[in-house]
């Protein structure tokens, strides 16, 4: 490697391992006011006042990089936050005082333009990690529902040319690293461990930093879909129609008929269009966990391990098919998803669009009280996703007719690779 300066002008390499600067302000999760808890600083410009290990972006900081290695981006830019500010105000609610309520995302990060305006003022490098705005998402589900007269447009959720109205919001990972491991039941320096090992030493701070305890994973984040009057969501009078949905593109995005992903998210917007209507309030959260977690080309491993078997792919061998290729069934560990559920204020879910156990579980665990469960329709399961089905509700899914036995799955076959 040659030396002198590059196309960011520096000099020499900072090793994040070393200390920060004096000036750095200390984070105190779950402080009563975002003065008291500080700002969440992850920007690589302004060393001084780094307090956290990891940037801004998520996965998407090593695309920042690439822009700074190629010159096209200067390493020294700062945000105009100029009229960015959430088009909804979020909070604050009492989940966010509890250090324990919220570990994977900052409960203040839609308002740091406003509520650190001092900081950002006096020259701390300050970026949002969440963003709140509105939108119209239409779909041709949505647009079916209307003509079946299932749904009919009102002009204030549903357009009358189908489109529905939402607040959107983005959400970026931020991990208060004890919080996180007390979810996972294993000690601190056990997590920072298996965090630094498990990328390749990405992250030296996790092993030499034991004072900075808040961390920017390189992972997806969330984005939430609410359909109605945000602030009704922490208000458990009013009926909460609410899905939270880890990531499929293969069905989300391109309808392949092996799942029942995409079906039941657009199920879920139905029902969340169709309850906002009656009074309520709707929420979709969608979070980028691919595969369960496991990555795409896993998933199609999986998949082609599945058609391959002797016999076929069916239900009674579906998770142990994921499990050879990938060692684990799944790898989503729903622990941390209430949390966005925490900072929206949600105590009550009258209507939880979802069979999964997993989720269902965390929810409640988390505090959260859940009334009914709303299964996905027969006639919505494509044919091919019968296997997937009967596996996860014979695994503990809920549905409100019989559980299949061992005969039901070695009997649910679905079709071969074509």
């Amino acid at each position: 490697m040659g030396t002198g300066t590059d196309r960011t002008g520096a000099r020499h390499i900072r090793l994040t391992s070393h200390s920060a600067g004096a000036t750095a302000p200390a984070i105190r999760w779950g402080a009563a006011t975002p003065a008291e808890r500080a700002p969440v600083v992850g920007t690589t410009g302004t060393r001084a006042h780094r307090n956290v290990i990891g940037t801004h972006s998520g996965s998407y900081g090593v695309y920042r990089a690439l822009a700074v290695a190629a010159g096209a981006l200067s390493p020294q830019h700062r945000a105009d936050l100029t009229n960015t500010a959430p088009t909804d105000v979020i909070g604050p609610y009492p989940q966010w005082q509890d250090p324990a309520a919220i570990v994977s995302l900052d409960p203040w990060g839609a308002a740091v333009a406003d509520v650190f305006a001092a900081e950002l003022e006096a020259g701390q490098d300050i970026r949002p990690t969440i963003a709140v705005t509105k939108a119209h998402v239409m779909l041709p589900e949505v647009t079916v529902a209307m003509q079946q007269g299932r749904l009919r447009p009102d002009g204030r959720v549903l357009m009358p040319g189908g489109a529905a109205v939402v607040t959107k919001v983005a959400v970026e990972p931020v991990w208060y690293l004890p919080g996180v491991a007390a979810r996972f039941g294993c000690t601190e320096s056990a997590l920072r461990r298996a965090l630094f090992e498990e990328t390749g030493g990405m992250y030296p701070e996790l092993v030499t930093r034991g004072d900075l305890e808040v961390f920017l994973p390189p992972i997806g984040g969330q984005t939430v879909y609410i359909f109605g009057d945000p602030r009704d969501l922490a208000d458990p009078d009013v009926e909460l129609t609410a899905r939270v949905h880890d990531e499929c593109n293969g069905s989300d995005v391109f309808g392949s008929d092996i799942c029942t992903c995409r079906p039941y998210l657009t199920h879920a917007i139905e029902e969340c269009i169709a309850g906002t209507q009656r009074g309520g309030v709707g929420l979709v959260a969608y979070s980028r966990k691919e595969g369960r977690a496991l990555g795409e080309v896993t998933k199609f491993l999986v998949y082609n391990a599945r058609k391959r078997q002797i016999g076929g792919d069916t239900a009674d061998q579906y998770f142990a098919r994921t499990e050879c290729v990938a060692g684990v069934q799944d790898m989503r560990f729903q622990e941390l998803m209430p949390d966005v559920l925490h900072w929206l204020g949600v105590t009550r879910i009258h209507r939880l669009v979802s069979m999964s156990n997993m989720k269902y579980d965390a929810i409640t665990g988390s505090g959260i009280t859940v009334g009914e469960r709303v299964n996905i329709p027969d006639d919505l399961i494509p044919a091919d996703a019968r296997v997937e089905m009967d596996a996860k509700m014979a695994a503990g899914y809920f549905t409100p007719g019989p559980v299949p036995d061992a005969d039901d799955l070695k009997n649910t076959v679905g079709r071969g690779l074509v």
